[in-house]
């Protein structure tokens, strides 16, 4: 079975370390706001971190994974992970070209809520964010011109952060909930509840009470969200055909596999794999702060 969304170091480490440290994405400026770009054909994880920047991070191709002490999201071609500053959060690449635009804080009046969502991106907020490349993050100083910018792009970012897209798993620091999250994502094609009430030791009725108390929602909806995003991941990349990809991660028909990918995305699998593989602009970047 390919392992896509959830690598096996960050399945088995739920819990943010005692020593993430916060990274100066400025490298010493003393901007406001800029953005910084990364492109890695390779596999990167960032290390658990935060920032004292908010954080806009867009992808342009392949597949980012942003994991918090209560949740993981998957960051999907054209969408939008939003990062408040002073969240604890690691970051998993997978072969991406993102940009990322940082934010001091003071560019926003009030947040409504200080956790990371993935947006839907706008065609406006889209445009913006690439016409945001014009300004490096560590550029030297800022200017009247690129304040009124960023400032403008807060505004629109503020507006969007209410368009949240549905694609995150709940994560949970109950090491029974946990243990069974670990199983279902590590046999996800497979798994059962009877199997992994096994696995852990426990009943399925006493499974059933602690994982709704703790996930907020029941065993089986995070089975099926946890197979729709980890489908979503696959259909991002070239290869496998959408039967692959259903047979893939757990579902036994083609016509089930896109009832429910329709139910959470509002597209079918083929035409999420035409938009997200949609050719993208080039640009050149190192790994990201």
């Amino acid at each position: 079975m390919r392992t896509v969304t959830v690598p096996a170091r960050a399945a088995r480490n739920m819990t943010v370390p005692a020593r993430a440290g916060q990274r100066d994405v400025r490298d010493g400026s003393a901007v406001g706001a800029g953005t910084y770009p990364f492109e890695c054909g390779a596999d990167v994880v960032t290390g658990w971190h935060h920032h004292d920047l908010h954080q806009l991070e867009y992808a342009f191709e392949g597949v980012a994974q942003v994991e918090t002490a209560t949740a993981r999201y998957l960051l999907p071609p054209q969408q939008a992970a939003w990062i408040p500053a002073g969240v604890e959060h690691c970051t998993t690449l997978t072969r991406v070209r993102t940009l990322s635009v940082f934010f001091d804080p003071a560019f926003f009046d009030q947040l409504s809520s200080a956790r990371v969502r993935v947006l839907a991106v706008a065609p406006v907020l889209r445009e913006m964010v690439l016409h945001a490349r014009r300004w490096p993050i560590r550029r030297a100083a800022s200017d009247p011109g690129a304040d009124a910018f960023f400032g403008a792009l807060a505004h629109v970012i503020a507006e969007s952060l209410d368009q949240e897209a549905p694609l995150s798993l709940p994560a949970s620091s109950d090491p029974l909930v946990a243990a069974a999250m670990r199983v279902t994502l590590d046999s996800l094609a497979v798994a059962t509840l009877a199997d992994v009430c096994a696995a852990v030791n426990a009943s399925e009725r006493t499974l059933r009470r602690a994982f709704l108390a703790q996930a907020g929602m029941p065993w089986r909806q995070y089975l099926l969200r946890a197979r729709l995003l980890r489908a979503m991941a696959l259909l991002s990349q070239p290869g496998p055909t959408v039967l692959a990809i259903a047979m893939d991660v757990g579902f036994e028909s083609v016509s089930g596999f896109s009832r429910a990918f329709r139910r959470l995305t509002g597209e079918t699998p083929l035409s999420y794999r035409h938009r997200v593989t949609a050719a993208a602009p080039r640009f050149r970047g190192n790994v990201g702060p």
